[in-house]
């Protein structure tokens, strides 16, 4: 739950989700649910070249297990928070 719950704080920020296809679509981030699954708007292919037929796509819904990373803004990530929840989350398992 810890990151659905960082994900939804990030709602409006830009991101690059890349695929495990090694597709890498940038995007601003519309909506995450429990399963971490993306939807994108304002959507763009960072390599145009291998993937011309995603030239056209402006929005998309990309299905949690597909992602292999997600590249987010520095400045949009509180790193000493992030730190506390886990830290909050791993002794509440305990």
């Amino acid at each position: 739950m810890l990151f659905y719950s960082f994900f939804k704080t990030l709602v409006g920020q830009p991101v690059v989700v890349e695929l495990k296809n090694d597709l890498s679509i940038a995007g601003v981030l519309v909506s995450v649910d429990q399963f971490l699954n993306i939807k994108l708007d304002d959507i763009r292919v960072t390599d145009e070249k291998r993937f011309p037929h995603m030239m056209s796509v402006k929005n998309c819904f990309i299905r949690g297990s597909v992602v292999r990373y997600v590249q987010l803004p520095s400045a949009a990530v509180d790193t000493a928070l992030l730190q506390d929840a886990t830290r909050r989350e791993n002794s509440a398992e305990k």
